[in-house]
């Protein structure tokens, strides 16, 4: 078995083992498992079945990051995009007033589209066009993000009026056991213990429960029917109701997003080689069949998770980590009692918190900044866009947001300064469909 997976994965070529692939893909799991019961709440709004929901999450969730684990060979887990559930329930079907299944059938058009130009090897082209300075402030920005986020999650900053932002309640139970994982995983990571991040995790979320923030409720639990989003989807009714405004958007945010992803995480975990990401195409392809395959069970898109990158962060170097991954997928169908105890929520003042999951992201968010110093400062029409980049993504809390400034800028600070011909047809090409974007919208 050890000979085998050493062929299939490269083990040794890529200085990792089985036992730290399966902590990488364990701490990658946890981090995100929270969108196990996020998306139901979230597409109910929509009039959803949450039960039927969370198990098309699970399957197609486990799908398509085994099909990223064993095609592109990346430890990059998928799920359903947190942000574009909100556009599904929230935008198309209660502001717009579409049916839920007419909504999966524009994700399913879009998430078709995404295929065929994966076969067509599209994608693979992209991110090699895109520069070196913003593929490394795609990095950084997605770390600055994750950060920020994981603040939010423990309730260390807050909404603050006249400020937008502002420190939280240090005394509250949320933060205080946030800032246990922080400093409890750091000192594991300074004193090199494999294991630091899902130590850290399981010993947040233990501490969590007589704290009263993390609630025990059991271990097994049968899974719900899926029946009632199974191949309920409306195809040609999103075809009839001219949706194509909306397949657009699906399909930008998921093109962007997964561009964002698969630079940022790649950059941290070294899989860039001469600025271009091996098998990128392969690792398209997984993120468009996820999506797809969502829309037929009854799910929104389905993309590449930054959080990923704390089972990358754990040693996590190949496909195989993915291989857990979707196994504890699978597995959470019938233990989702114990999955909801680590990205489960907490109401504190009114907010919804999630701390168990705060730390981890707290931390690879500091690892994924590493590669600001690799940006070239000096030269104004490659480090202010990679500026924009850094400081849009977080601001927005989106990748597309971040990459559309950046796409934008370089290019016409690179035209105005005589240097044009150094950006890729591509980049204009997107650069002018995000100003589009910007003006239609």
């Amino acid at each position: 078995m050890q000979n085998w997976l050493n062929r299939v994965f490269k083990l040794e070529e890529n200085n990792t083992t089985l036992r730290t692939e399966m902590l990488g893909g364990t701490t990658t799991f946890m981090t995100m498992s929270y969108i196990i019961f996020f998306q139901p709440a979230v597409l109910s709004a929509s009039g959803m079945d949450q039960g039927a929901v969370m198990v098309a999450t699970c399957i197609s969730s486990a799908l398509a990051t085994l099909l990223m684990g064993l095609l592109a060979k990346y430890p990059i887990a998928l799920a359903p995009a947190v942000g574009h559930n909100i556009f599904f329930a929230v935008i198309v079907c209660g502001t717009m007033g579409y049916s839920w299944q007419v909504a999966l059938g524009a994700v399913f058009i879009s998430g078709s589209v995404f295929v065929l130009l994966s076969l067509a090897g599209a994608w693979g082209k992209l991110v090699s066009a895109v520069p070196d300075s913003l593929k490394y402030a795609i990095a950084v920005g997605i770390g600055f993000m994750i950060s920020f986020v994981g603040m939010e999650y423990c309730g260390l900053v807050v909404d603050t009026p006249g400020v937008l932002v502002g420190i939280g309640d240090l005394t509250s139970k949320p933060v205080i056991l946030a800032l246990f994982g922080v400093m409890l995983t750091a000192v594991l990571m300074v004193l090199k213990v494999r294991g630091a991040i899902l130590i850290g995790i399981l010993a947040t979320a233990f501490l969590g429960i007589p704290l009263g923030v993390v609630r025990y409720n059991g271990i097994l639990a049968a899974p719900p029917s899926i029946s009632p989003t199974f191949f309920k989807l409306d195809i040609i009714g999103a075809f009839q109701t001219g949706l194509i405004s909306v397949v657009f958007v699906f399909f930008f945010l998921d093109l962007f997003d997964t561009v964002g992803t698969l630079i940022g995480v790649s950059s941290q975990a070294g899989f860039l080689k001469k600025g271009k990401l091996p098998r990128a195409n392969k690792a398209m392809f997984a993120d468009a069949v996820g999506t797809v395959s969502g829309a037929l069970l009854g799910t929104s898109t389905v993309t590449s998770y930054i959080e990923s990158a704390t089972g990358i962060a754990q040693g996590a170097r190949t496909g195989l980590a993915n291989i857990f991954t979707s196994f504890f997928f699978l597995i959470a169908l019938f233990f989702s009692p114990l999955a909801e105890m680590i990205g489960g929520d907490y109401v504190y003042n009114d907010m919804i918190l999630r701390p168990v999951i705060a730390p981890p992201l707290i931390i690879v968010g500091f690892l994924m900044i590493k590669t600001i110093t690799r940006i070239k400062w000096a030269d104004l029409t490659e480090g202010l866009p990679a500026f924009l980049t850094v400081i849009v993504i977080p601001m927005t809390l989106s990748i597309t947001e971040g990459i559309a400034f950046g796409f934008i800028s370089y290019s016409i600070l690179k035209l105005v300064s005589g240097k044009g011909k150094e950006v890729h047809w591509m980049i204009y090409l997107f650069a002018v469909l995000f100003i589009l974007r910007y003006i239609i919208t």
